[in-house]
């Protein structure tokens, strides 16, 4: 009987699992294997929000296996020592896993199957496992990938998607296969308080009351920062307890402007990885460099924190960097923002903001988190690079009554109306009395420099919204 393994990454689901299926197919027992990797820590996963929505995923998709006669199997170390391993001690012919984009992963992939190779067994490397459309699948005419998000959204729309697979029915696991124990939420220190549940259980039920509840709404709502109108399935993309191609079949299955709004968000998912599949090191150095000399020093590094901490004495910034800090996860809008107000107003390097944000973040990855940060920069595909988020012209836009401010900066929370975005025009002994801090900068000297910065005496002041 053919035995096959199947390496979980960042797929930890059953349901739509385009590996788990080729290796079942013909009826052969298989090795559903994860390798918790050292090196994988080293390259900046080891978060401890991510490390404990991590634990919640591989315990359900333990359940899950159990419940259909199979188990996960747990190993720790080298990924590719692992997996030849787990082969040979299951007498495996092949080996079957999902694509990715990363250095880390490709130079994963290429050990691996030299390998096996050398061991005489197979691997075989599946596309639109994280994706909807697979890297490199789409591109123009004169390059390997696309450099601006709307032409590429034009022909990710006209990509026919494959089938959606259902989860097995059942399957064999060798018992001789031993395997780590799986590791518990309750054994990683640091956690946000208010981080979300890990899962593929969780994930689908999450999905199914957002398409009953909340992507009608989408298209007017998902700015709305107090709403919190969002789908809020960006963990479930990233750890791949819902597949991308499953996602954006059943929203456009529910039809309207905010199921496409969703979908074309999704797509923004698709199109960082192929950026990034193309320019690898567009990870650490500047897609489109404009010679940014970033402010560094300790004023600078003070500033940083100032930001890091959520104390800048602008509330909608502040509100974003603790909500952040508290739930592991940010509102879309806050994240822009955030971002805008650390690279353009204080003019600090993006890098130190992603650095941060993948600290945190329980969804973060190479691809969304760094190119997304070069995309608010001005350093990557967006093609007006100097615009400037006004965290005052933003909190009236999509905080006008200063609900979200007030959920996370309780300082302000006696503060009435829209004044709660300008606490500084607040009297003095008010403005005392509610221990807020002052700007670390006015916006006027932020814009200027940040100008000056980028050699423009004069910038798109239309941007400075």
């Amino acid at each position: 009987m053919q035995t096959s393994v199947v390496v979980f990454t960042c797929d930890l689901r059953l349901s739509d699992h385009p590996p788990l299926r080729a290796a079942l197919h013909g009826g052969g027992r298989v090795v559903p294997l994860f390798v918790r990797d050292p090196a994988v820590d080293g390259a900046g996963f080891a978060a401890p929000n991510r490390l404990a929505f991590l634990a919640d995923c591989l315990r359900d998709l333990d359940a899950r296996l159990r419940e259909r006669g199979g188990r996960l199997v747990l190993r720790e170390g080298d990924t590719v020592a692992q997996v030849c391993r787990v082969a040979a001690e299951a007498d495996a012919d092949e080996v079957h896993m999902a694509g990715d984009v990363s250095a880390f992963a490709c130079a994963r992939e290429r050990r691996l199957r030299r390998a096996l190779e050398a061991d005489g067994r197979r691997l075989y490397v599946h596309d639109t496992v994280s994706t909807a459309v697979a890297p490199g699948a789409v591109t123009p005419a004169a390059s390997d990938h696309f450099a601006v998000f709307t032409p590429y959204y034009r022909r990710w729309s006209g990509q026919g998607l494959r089938d959606v697979l259902e989860a097995p029915r059942s399957l064999t696991v060798p018992q001789e296969v031993a395997s780590a124990p799986l590791p518990e939420r309750g054994g990683v220190n640091g956690v946000s308080p208010g981080l979300c549940a890990g899962g593929e259980t969780e994930g689908r039920r999450r999905f199914t009351a957002w398409l009953r509840s909340g992507v009608d709404a989408y298209e007017e709502r998902h700015d709305d920062l107090a709403g919190d109108a969002t789908s809020r399935l960006s963990p479930c993309l990233h750890f791949g307890t819902l597949s991308p191609v499953e996602v954006v079949r059943r929203a456009r299955g529910a039809g309207g402007a905010g199921a496409e709004a969703f979908v074309r968000q999704v797509a923004w998912r698709d199109f960082n990885r192929q950026v990034l599949a193309a320019r690898p090191d567009a990870a650490v150095r500047d897609y489109r460099t404009h010679g940014d000399r970033w402010r560094d020093g300790k004023e600078a590094e003070a500033d940083a924190e100032a930001w890091r901490e959520g104390r800048t004495g602008y509330p909608l910034v502040d509100a974003a960097m603790r909500q952040l800090r508290h739930e592991g996860w940010i509102h879309n809008r806050g994240r822009l923002l955030a971002a805008s107000f650390l690279t353009k107003t204080l003019y600090l390097d993006w890098r130190v903001g992603a650095r941060h944000f993948l600290e945190l973040l329980v969804d973060g990855d190479v691809a969304n988190n760094q190119l997304n940060w070069q995309w608010m920069a001005g350093t990557g595909t967006d093609t007006r690079p100097n615009r400037v988020l006004n965290p005052v012209a933003q909190g009236r836009r999509y905080d006008p009554d200063g609900a979200y401010v007030r959920r996370w900066v309780p300082e302000l929370a006696g503060v009435e109306g829209a004044a709660v975005h300008e606490p500084w025009r607040l009297p003095a002994r008010e403005r005392s009395r509610t221990g807020y801090p002052e700007p670390v900068v006015s916006l006027a000297e932020g814009l200027d420099r940040f100008r000056r910065a980028r050699g423009r005496s004069r910038g798109p002041a239309g941007d400075h919204r």
